[in-house]
């Protein structure tokens, strides 16, 4: 079928997963094609099956959904989170990530074919319970901005180099990532403080760590 929705699935409850086949193959536009009970797997299965859409329980023994999106090399796949948490940093991190779709499992029944379609469209689908996390998440951003508008001139390496000071990491490893010189790193880390008027030694990565979760957005 040419317009068939190529699915694999990743949950370590046998009935939720189980119920979670049935009614996402009710529909006759979606095929799911891989199946697994642990983030290893799920891995494994985005990587050689390379799906559509890979939906993934966060809370999975050998890796969360969160390292699996974290290990992720290809990118085309679009992944759905499926999860019992309704908390808002769980979901922050979860879009840091570049999820397309945030379901929760007690909403499941009614929201994931909704999900699937929304998302095979390239837009975003959140669980209507939780959609007060985006709204959130928006307004928190929009006060980054006014706040620091210097932000939209940080260049595509400075963006880069805040984000993982954000995540706590040193210039030597920032330096490693990006294959640059530690030298370089420094003085793009002098750059973005110049330009955000942060002063002192660790203005710049208490300001890093306080707006982690925007920072990828912004």
């Amino acid at each position: 079928m040419g317009n068939e929705i190529k699915i694999t699935i990743a949950d370590d409850h046998p009935i939720f997963r189980s119920g979670l086949r049935q009614l996402i193959e009710s529909e006759d536009t979606i095929r799911i094609i891989g199946e697994s009970d642990n983030g290893k797997k799920a891995l494994e299965h985005i990587e050689e099956l390379k799906p559509d859409i890979a939906i993934l329980d966060i809370d999975m023994p050998g890796l969360t959904g969160l390292q699996v999106l974290k290990n992720l090399n290809q990118q085309e796949t679009k992944v759905i989170f499926l999860t019992m948490y309704a908390e808002e940093d769980i979901f922050d991190e979860a879009m840091n990530l570049g999820i397309k779709g945030y379901v929760l499992k007690d909403s499941a029944v009614n929201d994931i074919i909704e999900c699937i379609h929304t998302v095979m469209n390239d837009n975003y689908y959140i669980s209507p319970s939780v959609s007060n996390f985006l709204i959130n998440r928006r307004k928190k951003l929009n006060v980054l901005r006014d706040n620091n508008p210097n932000l939209q001139n940080l260049t595509i390496t400075e963006k880069k180099v805040l984000k993982f000071i954000s995540e706590n990491k040193t210039s030597k490893e920032i330096a490693n990532v990006l294959f640059l010189s530690p030298r370089t790193i420094e003085n793009h880390r002098a750059n973005i403080s110049s330009k955000l008027d942060l002063k002192g030694s660790h203005s710049l990565v208490k300001f890093a760590i306080e707006n982690k979760t925007l920072l990828a957005e912004s």
